[in-house]
C-alpha cells in the first residue's frame, strides 16, 4: 500500500514547527525518521523543531561527532539523534550497537542515512528536505 506523500513549505523559521506537528500527526505510531537535504538544507533545525514537540528536555545539538545523541522527555522517553554524515563504513554502526536504538520503539531521528541505506529498517519513514535557492524556502516531503 503506497501512502500519498505530504509535502509542506517552510518560507520562514517559524513554518517548521508547522512541518513538526503535521510530520508526527501523519506518522503517530512510527518512531524511525530518515532526514535527507544537502549539507546546510536545515536537517538539524528541522530535527530540533521535531523535539520540541515531542517535548524533549535536553539540549538539542547535531551529534556529528559522537554520531548519537541520547534526548530525555518530559514523560521520561528517550529519543535518539543520528548523524551519519562521518561515518566510512557500516562497521562503525554495528559498533554502535545501531539496532538496540532502532529496534527500541522510541523515536530515532536520522541524519545523512544515506549512509546506512543497507540496514535502514523497512518501516523508516522517508524525509526530504528541499531548498528553493530562489526564495530560501525549504521544501519538506514525507
Amino acid at each position: 500500500m503506497c501512502q500519498e506523500l505530504t509535502k509542506v513549505v517552510c518560507k520562514q523559521l517559524a513554518d517548521l514547527d508547522n512541518a513538526a506537528k503535521v510530520l508526527l500527526k501523519k506518522y503517530p505510531s512510527n518512531r524511525l525518521f530518515a532526514f535527507y537535504g544537502e549539507m546546510g538544507a536545515g536537517k538539524t533545525t528541522f530535527i530540533k523543531k521535531i523535539c520540541n514537540k515531542l517535548k524533549v528536555i535536553d539540549n538539542i545539538s547535531s551529534p556529528t561527532f559522537a554520531i548519537v545523541n541520547v534526548y530525555q522527555t518530559e514523560n521520561a522517553e528517550q529519543v535518539y539523534h543520528f548523524d551519519f554524515y562521518r561515518i566510512k563504513t557500516l562497521e562503525e554502526v554495528y559498533d554502535i550497537g545501531y539496532e538496540d536504538y532502532f529496534y527500541s520503539d522510541q523515536y530515532c531521528l536520522m541524519e545523512w542515512p544515506e549512509k546506512i541505506k543497507d540496514i535502514l529498517p523497512e518501516d523508516t519513514i522517508i524525509v526530504k528536505i528541499n531548498v528553493d535557492t530562489e526564495n530560501q524556502y525549504r521544501i519538506i516531503t514525507f
